[in-house]
């Protein structure tokens, strides 16, 4: 069974869930705004993805923050704050089966390689 970390008026999570409904791919969906997201979680993606990877810096979140707030963010430690304080700044989505990242972001080419 796959995980589905997102936010559900997220465009790009929509057409990831849109893509694994018509290619009848059963998951669960964990909502970052009503569930939140441990460091324990983030040390896992990060061990599998990079912290940087992890951090989504074309999203709105990200932009909005100011120059101090973004400087500030130079590490796993300060970017963890960050994910787990504004969890719609963590790239998404990201899709987990067991303990292990098979996607990050939506890409159709890259799901068939990793769903098909």
């Amino acid at each position: 069974m796959y995980t589905v970390y997102g936010i559900p008026n997220c465009n790009t999570v929509k057409k990831a869930l849109d893509w694994l409904k018509a290619h009848n791919i059963t998951y669960t969906f964990h909502d970052y705004k009503k569930q939140g997201i441990t460091t324990a979680k983030l040390q896992s993606w990060s061990k599998q993805k990079g912290w940087e990877s992890l951090v989504n810096k074309k999203g709105t979140t990200w932009r909005q923050l100011d120059e101090a707030a973004q400087a500030a963010v130079k590490d796993e430690p300060s970017a963890f704050a960050l994910m787990e304080e504004k969890t719609s700044v963590i790239k998404r989505p990201l899709i987990e089966k067991g303990d292990k990242v098979v996607a990050l972001g939506f890409d159709e080419a890259a799901y068939e390689k990793a769903f098909l």
